[in-house]
């Protein structure tokens, strides 16, 4: 991120293009549930399939592995013995913790020999609020929104198999960071485990590799880390390169990307013994896998010695940093850029471990403050990497909110947490100007107000009276940009500031990069301006709707549309500027609800319609106030499923209405009401948990309608006419 002044960026214009915007202006696998359908389906066209229920309270019994037991809200998990690991096969309802696909492509790729950041989250025994697949109701959840700093993701816990929480899995991946599960074996249970599969003959370890290559491929994460940590026989140490090689080279095959390191405890002679280094005693386990995760007792000597042992794999060296400073370390907690500071020195990839410690043992009302200033503490020695693909959109949601807002209307209020819904997130910080000037930008995230989601991005700066303008990079993209784009910027300045708000990009100074229809501020500017989006073809009404309008809440939507060739795009700025005639310091407040950039073709792309909604795995409970004696009433759980190609998708917005049926002859459904939000999808199904529906009437069916919104790439709304739908009458039972 940075932050500068008119008069400050003229050698930064001899690498590159400005172009501003004034403030004017893959098929998922068929996993259908194998229960019992809802249902006798009743009637059915390409519109509506409708299911009938008899009302009862004896459902058939959900896993419990995969289903919280008292809700039946679906629920990440994990494996606790070999056992479960041999016997474990996809099974339908698996299908809730499936990943939304692979990492976005990145610049540099992971495979670069640059120096990479691992982060290993591990937070309190792990599969916290953050197990529930589809959301929950946490007022003070830990989120981690840091992703361009970091390159690899370890969801880390203690359970034989950990296997990360899609929630986790969705997040890392939009910012193209991979995500490694743990394979970890401790103490004297460790140890008979280990024997079991490691001291035998070479198929004994090979079922074990193969079965963690299936739960990565299957479940869409990127790899293992592999974490022995109890003392192994002579039989058993001898087997784990082959082991290690074995799996490597297996999931390097199923998984492209994927990544396999070995955690520093074992040495060659089966003792486990940490070096807090790379080194003859350890460097068979290095030979034969993806990479070394140091343990944390490290001094420089150590950083120094590994140099020799690590040759041309640098980067493949993750020295391990404990951040919440235990043992001998260099530094932790606030002070862990000392340790990143000797790593990177070195030329080594730092392995952060537990970097929830600012949630874990600081003030929860203070989370947001503390986690902005660990990560500023360390950025310098943090290189960030470049999404490379288009449709980019992003309303800076957390994830997480204190209401639910769609386009401006709110439609909920109350707490909520849930980590697929985080979208691309910025480089945040503070920056000042270069020089003497006494501007500056801060970036931070807030949760007061939001035009999508649960939370915007604040901007907060000050334009000193000796420069015109200041801006702050927001993202940095590696795009190769096609012949015409459409830009979106939806923001809103707080307070009576006049301040100018512009989107500004940058293009590579490459000779062939030709800028088309950009007509120049000045003679000399390199800076360029994008036209306004004239009256859109027909297929584009929908994403433009709102352009140039004055929307609810005070925000404003500004479009633009930009042709280019062969030019590659590689950042994105937000620039203020003074307003025509002051000559005063300006302080400015500004909100971003979201930021778009769309391919122009893939707008006229037709959309698919959600197809086959079906309706399984009903469960049927007393309502509590029927329970206490009072009015009758129902509460629904079932399991939606629905056919649609995934990479079309960021999600899907689940709705219902409620009715009844008439009971006379011929007589149709009454009015149905207005749709309500149940919650987001990230895969082609949803559990409804606990909807409160009424009782049906002696003689009359009660009727449920479930609406399946598709939620596009490109970030508009779908008609409800193109939605997925199905319903549901029920019955009481005769008495």
């Amino acid at each position: 991120m940075e932050a500068a002044g008119t008069g400050t960026r003229t050698a930064a214009r001899r690498q590159e293009r400005r172009l501003q915007a004034p403030a004017t202006l893959e098929k998922q696998r068929d996993r259908r549930p194998r229960g019992r359908l809802a249902r006798r389906r009743i009637e059915e066209d390409q519109e509506e399939a409708v299911f009938r229920e008899v009302v009862s309270f004896t459902p058939d019994p959900l896993p419990v592995r995969y289903y919280e037991k008292d809700t039946t809200r679906p629920i990440s998990f994990y494996l606790s013995s070999l056992e479960e690991l041999l016997a474990w096969t996809p099974d339908a309802e698996d299908g809730f913790n499936v990943a939304l696909g692979p990492p976005e492509c990145r610049q540099p790729p992971l495979s670069s020999r640059r120096p990479r950041t691992l982060m290993c989250h591990d937070m309190m025994g792990g599969y916290l609020d953050d197990k529930f697949i589809q959301g929950s109701a946490t007022q003070t959840p830990y989120s981690f929104y840091h992703w361009q700093y970091i390159d690899i993701f370890v969801y880390f816990s203690h359970h034989t198999v950990t296997i990360p929480p899609v929630g986790w899995t969705n997040a890392a991946h939009r910012h193209g960071v991979c995500v490694l599960g743990t394979f970890i074996t401790e103490w004297k249970d460790g140890e008979r485990l280990c024997e079991a599969f490691l001291a035998g003959d070479e198929r004994s370890y090979r079922a074990v590799a193969d079965q963690l290559v299936l739960i990565a491929q299957f479940f869409r994460f990127d790899g293992w880390l592999i974490n022995i940590e109890n003392s192994l026989s002579l039989a058993a140490v001898g087997n784990v390169p082959h082991f290690l090689r074995y799996l490597t080279s297996q999931l390097h095959q199923q998984v492209p990307g994927g990544l396999v390191l070995w955690y520093d405890s074992v040495v060659s002679s089966g003792q486990l013994r940490w070096q807090d280094e790379l080194n003859e005693q350890n460097r068979v386990f290095f030979d034969a896998c993806d990479g070394f995760f140091t343990n944390y007792n490290w001094r420089e000597e150590h950083l120094e010695r590994m140099l020799g042992q690590a040759g041309e794999r640098l980067a493949d060296v993750y020295v391990g940093v404990d951040v919440f400073a235990r043992g001998n370390v260099v530094g932790g907690r606030f002070d862990t850029n000392k340790s990143l500071e000797l790593i990177r020195k070195h030329g080594f990839s730092a392995a952060l471990f537990a970097p929830g410690w600012v949630y874990e043992c600081l003030e929860k009302g203070d989370f947001f403050q503390n986690q902005d200033k660990f990560w500023s503490l360390l950025e310098r020695y943090l290189p960030t990497h470049s999404i490379c693909s288009l449709p980019f959109v992003t309303s800076f949601c957390l994830g997480m909110g204190t209401r639910r807002v769609c386009y401006g209307q709110e439609e909920a209020v109350g707490p909520w947490y849930h980590p697929s819904a985080q979208e691309i997130q910025p480089l945040f910080g503070e920056h000042r100007l270069e020089g003497d000037g006494r501007g500056w930008v801060k970036t931070h995230c807030c949760l007061e107000d939001a035009w999508n989601g649960g939370s915007s991005l604040l901007i907060r700066g000050l334009i000193p009276p000796e420069v015109g303008t200041v801006a702050v990079r927001l993202f940095s993209l590696q795009v190769p940009v096609p012949p015409k784009i459409f830009l979106s910027l939806v923001y809103k300045l707080e307070g009576p500031s006049a301040v100018g708000v512009a989107l500004e990009l940058s293009t590579a100074d490459a000779g062939s990069c030709h800028v088309g229809g950009i007509s120049a501020l000045s003679e000399t500017s390199s800076r360029r301006s994008p036209r306004p989006l004239r009256v859109p073809p027909t297929k584009l009404a929908k994403w433009v709707g709102r352009c140039g309008q004055q929307l609810s809440g005070g925000w404003v939507q500004r479009c633009y549309e930009v042709n280019l060739r062969g030019c590659l795009l590689q950042d994105l700025f937000i620039n203020f500027s003074r307003p025509p005639g002051s000559q005063k310091e300006e302080n400015f407040i500004c909100r971003l609800g979201e930021l778009q950039v769309v391919d122009a073709h893939s707008l006229l792309t037709p959309l698919p319609q959600v197809q086959a909604v079906t309706v399984s795995h009903v469960r049927w409970q007393p309502a509590a106030s029927e329970r206490e004696g009072g009015p009758a009433g129902l509460q629904l759980s079932c399991t939606l499923h629905w056919a649609y190609l995934l990479p079309r998708v960021r999600c899907f917005r689940i709705h219902c209405c409620q009715g009844s049926e008439g009971g006379s002859p011929g007589s149709g459904p009454s009015e149905l009401g207005r749709p309500r939000l149940l919650g987001l999808a990230f895969v082609n199904r949803y559990r409804i948990v606990d909807l409160a529906v009424a009782a049906a009437e002696p003689g009359q069916d009660g009727r449920v309608e479930f609406l399946v919104e598709p939620v596009p790439k490109e970030g508009f709304l779908v008609p409800r006419a193109e939605w997925g739908r199905a319903a549901m009458l029920y019955s009481m039972p005769r008495t």
